[in-house]
């Protein structure tokens, strides 16, 4: 469950802001909005089409989770801290 919510302490990960789609944002709003993040897969998909090359993060969501509000990627794509 940590690291569900902190990632690798120990090899932060960037974020690049072009990652940042209008498709990126909705799913990831709508997953911490709504609490349900059987999207997971989805939001990696949709950030691999925006560019991102990020093992760990597209990893992360496409694992099995369980993932909770508070992700540490769906934080990262909403920049909360």
């Amino acid at each position: 469950m940590l690291r569900e919510v902190l990632g690798n302490p120990f090899h932060p990960v960037d974020l690049d802001p072009e990652w940042r789609t209008q498709k990126v944002l909705a799913f990831a709003r709508q997953m911490y909005e709504s609490r349900e993040f059987c999207t997971m897969p989805i939001l990696a998909d949709a950030l691999q089409d925006a560019g991102c090359d990020s093992d760990d993060i597209l990893d992360h969501c496409r694992g099995p989770g369980p993932h909770v509000r508070g992700c540490w990627v769906v934080d990262l794509v909403l920049g909360k801290e």
